[in-house]
């Protein structure tokens, strides 16, 4: 007669949890080999920067881009092989600029983070503000990540391996101990190269090492890419792809800012992209924090930044031109103005009630 076991349920389920965290990389690879992956991955970057058009052209989709309001969902699926299930992509689009930065919070959760990757789009055409949209937009990512992961080792989540941040570089990484990479995969494109292409030799240069260097900084993918260019849109649909569904990673490499810049993670370093473009003034004198303050400093002085009074405009979607309705717009002007008049009523009023002593 069989010996009947006495473990409980709990008992039983603690034990495959602890068999799980005891797999090396390969097994967990292998298990998952047969089932459906699911990942997220979040687009943002410059406003009309053509983050819709690669995300289409990713899809596959044959539509005409339009504006995205505020935060916009979408997804993508792909099989593996025959009468097998698909892998899912769930991919979401920031819209605004930096002016909506805030909603970072909500494609980037506590259930997606091992699973996340960002996609950075930075329009070349207009290098004044660039800077600028990288640094807001990847802090305010940077810091969800952090605030995320910080909430997973104080619930005790991290324990879990499915709960692990990935793990972006490798122990062989150019420069690792010099960078800041950052915490999800992380891919830069810079759109409307055939703008770009028809700039001064000079500006082209300085731009193309800066975001070498801010790349390599991050321990991110570069490409440049032109909607009006099949090949550099197609390039860019595999780098999205490799994010999406875990396809390889192209491994073509151009680095002449005459040509669109195509570099994949780890396979540039410091030494190759050199000391920041400087013409009339000496590195020496700029009091800088650290290297990536340092090459700021001296883009920035090629290419003031923009006195963005408008700012504050963006904060609020419905005073954005390119949201504009002029039906709707005038009924909602007309309604403010109905509502301005009723609290100046509302205030005369108070001001005639006589109050007791």
């Amino acid at each position: 007669m069989s010996k009947i076991s006495s473990d409980t349920l709990w008992d039983i389920a603690a034990a495959e949890v602890c068999s799980r965290e005891s797999w090396t990389d390969e097994e967990d690879a292998e298990e998952d080999a047969h089932f459906p992956t699911q990942r997220t991955v979040f687009f943002m970057g410059s406003k009309a920067g053509g983050k819709t058009t690669i995300l289409l052209r990713f899809l596959d989709r044959d539509e005409t881009a339009k504006p995205t309001l505020a935060l916009e969902y979408t997804f993508g699926r792909r099989a593996r092989g025959h009468n097998t299930p698909k892998d899912i992509a769930h991919l979401w689009e920031l819209g605004g600029g930096i002016s909506l930065s805030d909603l970072v919070q909500i494609p980037m959760t506590a259930d997606n983070v091992s699973s996340l990757s960002v996609v950075l789009v930075l329009d070349l055409s207009k290098p004044n503000v660039l800077w600028e949209t990288m640094e807001r937009l990847l802090d305010s990512a940077r810091s969800q990540v952090e605030k995320v992961c910080a909430s997973h080792q104080k619930t005790g989540e991290s324990r879990s391996g499915k709960q692990r941040v990935p793990r972006v570089l490798h122990k062989d990484y150019p420069d690792r101990e010099l960078i800041s990479p950052f915490p999800v995969p992380l891919l830069i494109v810079g759109s409307k190269f055939d703008i770009f292409q028809d700039f001064d030799s000079e500006k082209r240069k300085v731009i193309c090492k800066t975001l070498r260097f801010i790349a390599h900084f991050y321990g991110a993918s570069l490409i440049f890419t032109s909607s009006k260019s099949e090949a550099t849109m197609s390039k860019s649909r595999s780098f999205v792809n490799q994010l999406a569904f875990g396809t390889e990673r192209p491994k073509s490499i151009s680095t002449d800012p005459s040509k669109p810049l195509t570099i994949p993670a780890g396979f540039d370093s410091l030494s190759q992209i050199g000391p920041p473009v400087t013409s009339d003034v000496d590195i020496g004198t700029l009091h800088a924090k650290n290297p990536l303050d340092l090459w700021k400093k001296v883009f920035e002085r090629v290419f003031p930044p923009e006195n963005i009074k408008e700012r504050k405009e963006l904060k609020d979607p419905a005073k954005d031109p390119q949201y504009s309705e002029p039906l709707i717009d005038s009924i909602r002007a007309q309604k403010d103005q109905e509502l301005e008049q009723y609290k100046r009523k509302q205030a005369k009023s108070w001001k005639s009630l006589a109050l007791d002593p």
